[in-house]
């Protein structure tokens, strides 16, 4: 009998948390969905996280939980269970919270009443198909790094005349403009 069994969706359930110890404020509050890493450490340069009451004055402060944590005189809720949402990205939308072009981003076509997600990886301005958000930055991280070995399939349309040959020779990875990129197993349809 399988250790998970799957939801509705698909996925299996989420696994209770492990424990672990003191960590940096702010990945609890990144974890948390009140910011991005970055964004936290730039709101306890400006005062607006406290512990107990009292500022903040360094990212590097190590807690085991939220407790007593406010962010703009506001408690802090403790993180939610992490969660994977499947999306289906149109074309003509990028992969980003914000863009300075002005251009439609994947935020502005989510659902309302979704959780603070991240997208896991990103496609392409102009490409369509499944793109995975959580709301756990550690899941995105260890889902993205190349090292966990994840295989990522991809469909695209070529214009001109690709032979078998031809990619086949993508198995031995390419450099383009100096850059190596890794191998790909690619085949015709």
């Amino acid at each position: 009998m399988p250790r998970h069994r799957p939801r509705s969706n698909g996925f299996p359930r989420t696994p209770p948390p492990r424990e672990e110890g003191p960590q940096r404020i702010a990945k609890l509050l990144a974890r948390a969905g009140v910011a991005s890493r970055r964004d936290v450490e730039r709101m306890i340069a400006e005062g607006r996280i406290a512990l107990n009451g009292e500022k903040l004055t360094t990212p590097a402060t190590l807690l085991n939980d939220l407790s007593g944590v406010t962010v703009d005189g506001k408690p802090v809720r403790p993180a939610a269970a992490t969660r994977l949402f499947r999306f289906y990205k149109p074309q003509g939308t990028i992969t980003a919270a914000r863009d300075p072009k002005g251009r439609t981003t994947i935020y502005d076509r989510l659902p309302p009443g979704l959780p603070r997600v991240m997208p896991v990886g990103r496609l392409d301005f102009m490409t369509e198909g499944l793109l995975l958000l959580t709301n756990d930055g550690e899941l995105k991280r260890q889902l993205e790094l190349p090292r966990t070995a994840i295989v990522r399939q991809y469909r695209a349309r070529a214009f001109g005349r690709v032979t078998q040959p031809q990619l086949d020779r993508l198995a031995e990875g390419v450099t383009i403009e100096g850059v190596h990129y890794g191998s790909i197993i690619a085949n015709l349809e």
